[in-house]
């Protein structure tokens, strides 16, 4: 069978049924659509579960501990908490949000890593108060809120310090965090200030460093030139500073969308850090350090599609077909903001040949509002079903309410069951927070 049906490369578990339709870890898309309606995220459990495997098993080849932390930020619901924890992974989180749902969902919360660039203290006091496993701090008046929290808690905070490298990774400038002009982390000549601060503060205990390179990476290289520098500074100060064993160098490895995307695997990712980091390490004569990787989307983005209930076409000579679907810029935002590319098919129409190139369009009030500006379709008609693929990564995390237009549900998939895993919103929970004052009624 051919690995693409129309102009989307298949999914693991995906497969064209008896019917014609596409299916997916044992469902029958068109179906999925008929239950619980579209837009609809579809989430294969089986491959996330692959995939953390995956992840954990590359680990064991590295002599010392090393751990696999899930980027929460990728998608994460409360199912997706239970996932992530009874595979065995941390998780890694950003907010009071994120780290809510993580320990609604049971979460233990030692193996919790909490990020962040402007925690409030409230946030910060309910991380330490449940005893997150490291709360990573960014910049000096964050460090100063958890020297006087750990005070007046009276309670150990183990700390990773954040830096900016200075590695560019190629990739788009909106997800690179790791240049020295960056929100995101101290600079490296920070350090002594740093250091200075936390020595006179008991409580504060700096465990390790932290450098998130990028996102949606697909070669090695900015990877181990990050762990280099960390490995030098480790060198540098893990003589001076007690327990300083510990990097983590972020997530941040891509996935295949189009066929523009050089996949570099999740094998030869975590093969490609383990060596360098042996390498280095011997290279600078210091002991092999706790290691920590924090991937997102190479774990959830293929196990997630979309589907679109198509509403007509408009056909503009010698320019380009457009298919409207019910969907829009609203459940996937990353189109317009990052110029992404996806790939797409008619799911109710698996075994037709595709006749033509169209830009799948959405229904928000935006020019820019494109789900795939290039796909190749049989000839779309009303009521068909679209589907986009490898959606998993930042589509549900991402989605708002522009328009007002309400959020999808995700369902989940595993071996021809499916569940709700997040309820849709309805059209009369657009107004349910609005609120009228006494003088407009």
């Amino acid at each position: 069978m051919s690995t693409y049906v129309h102009g989307l490369k298949l999914q693991p578990d995906m497969t064209i049924g008896p019917d014609g339709n596409l299916w997916f870890a044992g469902c029958n898309l068109v179906d999925l659509a008929a239950e619980f309606g579209t837009p609809l995220y579809v989430i294969n459990e089986n491959t996330i579960r692959r995939n953390c495997s995956r992840y954990l098993q590359a680990a064991t080849r590295y002599p010392e501990n090393f751990s696999i932390a899930y980027a929460s930020k990728a998608f994460l619901c409360q199912a997706m908490g239970r996932i992530i924890a009874q595979a065995g992974l941390e998780l890694d989180v950003v907010s009071l949000g994120e780290l809510h749902t993580a320990l609604s969902s049971n979460f233990p919360a030692d193996r919790i890593i909490f990020h962040g660039v402007n925690r409030s203290r409230h946030e910060l006091r309910t991380a330490i108060s449940h005893g997150v496993g490291r709360i990573v701090v960014d910049n000096y008046f964050e460090l100063e809120k958890l020297a006087a929290m750990a005070t007046e808690m009276n309670v150990e905070v183990n700390l990773l310090i954040r830096l900016a490298s200075g590695v560019q990774a190629d990739t788009h400038e909106y997800v690179q965090t790791s240049v020295t002009d960056s929100k995101f982390g101290f600079n490296i000549t920070d350090l002594p200030q740093v250091f200075a601060i936390c020595s006179s503060e008991p409580l504060l205990r700096v465990r390790g460093f932290h450098s998130h390179t990028g996102s949606q990476i697909l070669s090695l290289q900015p990877f181990t030139e990050n762990l280099r520098v960390l490995l030098g500074l480790l060198a540098t100060w893990q003589g001076k500073v007690p327990e300083l064993d510990e990097l983590n160098i972020g997530g941040g490895l891509g996935t295949y969308y189009t066929a523009d995307d050089q996949e570099l695997s999740i094998e030869a990712y975590m093969a490609g850090i383990i060596a360098a980091a042996q390498d280095i390490a011997r290279e600078l004569g210091v002991a092999l350090p706790r290691l920590i990787v924090e991937p997102g989307r190479s774990i959830i983005n293929e196990a997630g599609l979309t589907l679109y209930r198509v509403g007509g076409t408009k056909t503009i000579a010698g320019t380009r077909k457009y298919v409207f679907v019910d969907g829009s810029m609203a459940d996937n935002i990353r189109p317009a903001l990052y110029g992404s590319n996806y790939e797409a098919a008619l799911a109710n129409r698996a075994l037709e040949a595709a006749t033509e190139t169209v830009a799948v369009a959405g229904r928000c009030c935006e020019s820019g509002d494109m789900l795939v500006w290039e796909s190749k379709l049989p000839a779309a008609a009303p009521d068909d079903l679209l589907v986009v693929g490898r959606t998993g990564a930042y589509n549900y995390s991402m989605a708002s309410n522009y328009n007002r237009l309400p959020r999808p549900a995700v369902v989940l998939v595993t071996d021809g069951q499916a569940e709700l895993i997040v309820r849709g919103e309805s059209w009369e929970d657009m107004t349910r927070l609005d609120v009228l004052p006494d003088h407009l009624r």
